[in-house]
């Protein structure tokens, strides 16, 4: 049975899948704890990962390492860049860029990392497509986007910054981890998907909605998840 690894980069972001898991092992490893078991029949490693996208970047090498994840998936939340998309939202990703990545002066376009290819971090279409479709059943209240997420090391709470990202780069949502974690699993060849519940705005206001809304669009997150585990678990067996 093939092992998906799901990561958030914060407790509220993977409590409650752990509350869903069954037969858990705990390894610690890089000062990150990896609980494997399973949830909805399939097998399963979720870790909180810690802010920012090193510690993103490491636990998904481990991740793919020592667990042998065949997918990883990114569930957590992020502040809005387009003002269709709302608090309590869902941005799934069509693809990641790394908004804070600058070598202009080498002649690179701002967010292309030098001497790779790879522009920005394409998500799994199969995975994609069956994430708008879990969220339509799980959450049909809620309005679900496809598009870029940017990623970068530093909380967006300036229009001013909100502003540059979304010109750049046409992004639908901001955050501080996703490019790191769809670049490792690019590098590996391993399919992955990022899922971004909305907790602000990425504006001035950011600081004060965050706090208020984190839990609430964290437990959105957490639906879809599960429902997408369903959808494979049921896809599986067909």
């Amino acid at each position: 049975m093939r092992c998906i690894g799901i990561i958030g980069a914060m407790e509220v972001e993977v409590a409650s899948l752990k509350e869903q898991m069954k037969d858990i092992q705990v390894t610690c490893k890089a000062s990150m704890e990896f609980y494997s078991g399973i949830i909805e029949g399939k097998n399963v490693v979720v870790v909180r990962s810690g802010i920012g996208k090193v510690n993103a970047a490491v636990c998904t090498q481990i991740l793919i390492d020592d667990f042998k994840a065949e997918v990883v998936i990114n569930t957590g939340i992020a502040g809005s860049l387009n003002a269709d998309i709302n608090i309590g939202d869902i941005v799934v990703s069509t693809d990641l860029i790394h908004h804070d990545m600058n070598a202009v002066a080498f002649g690179y376009p701002v967010g292309q990392i030098p001497q790779m290819e790879a522009f920005s971090f394409h998500s799994d279409d199969a995975l994609r497509a069956l994430a708008v479709k879990a969220c339509k059943e799980a959450n049909p209240d809620i309005e679900v986007f496809e598009g870029r997420i940017a990623s970068g090391d530093q909380f967006v709470a300036d229009q001013g910054v909100k502003d540059f990202i979304t010109k750049e780069f046409g992004a639908y949502a901001v955050e501080m981890e996703g490019a790191a974690i769809a670049q490792a699993a690019y590098l590996n060849n391993v399919p992955f998907l990022v899922i971004r519940a909305i907790s602000d705005k990425a504006d001035g206001s950011a600081e004060m909605d965050y706090p208020t809304f984190e839990a609430q669009a964290a437990e959105h997150s957490f639906k879809l998840t599960l429902r997408i585990l369903k959808d494979i678990q049921a896809e599986a067996h067909t």
